[in-house]
């Protein structure tokens, strides 16, 4: 049971980080933040995803 758990739970954060990374490719920022927002992403996806969460580029609404 643990592993379809942990199984389950990591595809959710794989999800995130691509639906964070198609986010981040389509904002105005540079190619440098982006790239540094991207390697932060796939080297650390739970934490990543969660400072890119809270302090990630946004596009002005």
């Amino acid at each position: 049971m643990e592993l379809q758990i942990t199984g389950v739970f990591g595809f959710l954060i794989f999800i995130a980080d691509i639906w964070a990374i198609l986010n981040i490719v389509q904002s105005k920022e540079s190619s440098a933040t982006k790239l540094l927002w991207i390697v932060l992403i796939l080297f650390l996806p739970v934490l990543g995803l969660a400072i890119w969460w809270f302090a990630g580029p946004r596009d002005p609404r």
